[in-house]
């Protein structure tokens, strides 16, 4: 399928500019990592760029809206050590911007946090198995124990139900 499909590895805010449009565009774990500020932005991109008839799929990791809203201003451990700048979107506030600032609209949505709690806990196993492989890698030993931390503390959220993983699958209405 490679003469069908074109894979590219860029900044969202540089898709676009040279007029393209794409018949399906897929982003997987990248919301959270553009900050609640940009989220409007992100869309809108997005919906620039789909062609007529094209679906838009949407992996991400999401909270509940009133943890969202509450904690939006925060500065977390999470900000300051894993992900800077980041932060989880809720599913409404997702098809709030999708509903009022572009013509994308929420068909279809999957949510697997428990099976991302699982996920998480085969990771941090692996993790911990290899520690020689890391530390050649050049982290240190503080490293290790913040990313078992990290990776334990987020299974943690997933198992809870604090946190999701949704597939989000968007198309864009008539007109």
């Amino acid at each position: 399928m490679a003469d069908q499909v074109s894979v590219e590895l860029c900044d969202y805010r540089d898709v676009g500019r040279a007029g393209e449009q794409y018949d399906a565009v897929v982003s997987v774990e990248m919301i959270e990592a553009v900050g609640w500020q940009y989220w409007r932005t992100y869309f809108e991109t997005i919906d620039a760029v789909l062609a007529p008839g094209g679906s838009v799929a949407i992996q991400a990791i999401t909270m509940p809206h009133d943890r969202m809203m509450a904690t939006r201003n925060t500065w977390t451990w999470i900000n300051k050590y894993i992900f800077p700048g980041g932060f989880l979107p809720s599913v409404q506030v997702i098809d709030e911007i999708t509903g009022s600032h572009t013509g994308l609209r929420l068909v279809d949505r999957l949510d697997m946090g428990a099976h991302y709690a699982e996920t998480l806990r085969l990771w941090d196993e692996a993790f911990r198995a290899a520690p020689d492989r890391v530390l050649a890698l050049g982290f240190d030993e503080t490293f290790l124990r913040m990313w078992h931390f990290y990776l334990d503390y987020s299974r943690a959220g997933f198992a809870s139900g604090y946190l999701d993983v949704n597939q989000l699958t968007f198309r864009r209405i008539a007109g």
